[in-house]
């Protein structure tokens, strides 16, 4: 075998053991980091901090990047984000909304039939996205109302 093919191959193999290690090994979840003000930052550092191991018997992930505005747990994903935007869809007198334990949430459909649910009435917005097993499931909601309650406060 000539000198150029071996490192074409030392270097296929090496590229192959990269890849394979990148998308195996760390299991880390991309989630976009929403961009609040510094006063939603302390509240959403305050919430991470109480946040459950499990959800629904999901085990908690790392997010990539890691964030105390992000969470993560299980495969499908279930997705926490804190201080996003104020959705555009709350506007509407028709949006949907749902209570669990005590939390008010506004109820969007995703397009890959998952439901997302974003806070109401608090000073800070959280966005919990759940995967399409959840399409008619609030219940793991209830994993998520302890520490808003207790560390998002009321906004009225």
């Amino acid at each position: 075998m000539t000198t150029s093919r071996r490192l074409l191959s030392l270097s296929s193999a090496a590229l192959l053991l990269a890849a394979s290690g990148c998308s195996f090994t760390d299991g880390a979840v991309a989630v976009p980091v929403p961009a609040p003000s510094s006063q939603e930052v302390e509240v959403c550092r305050a919430l991470h901090r109480e946040l459950p191991e499990t959800v629904d018997g999901q085990e908690r992930r790392t997010a990539d990047p890691e964030s105390d505005l992000t969470a993560v747990w299980g495969d499908p994903a279930i997705v926490l984000r804190c201080g996003v935007p104020r959705p555009e869809k709350m506007s509407d007198p028709q949006a949907q909304g749902v209570e669990a334990d005590g939390v008010n949430w506004m109820l969007e459909r995703q397009e890959d039939g998952g439901p997302r649910f974003t806070t109401t009435y608090r000073e800070a917005y959280v966005e919990v996205t759940f995967p399409a097993k959840y399409a008619y499931d609030v219940t793991p909601l209830a994993a998520f109302a302890g520490p808003v309650e207790k560390t998002v406060p009321d906004s009225l």
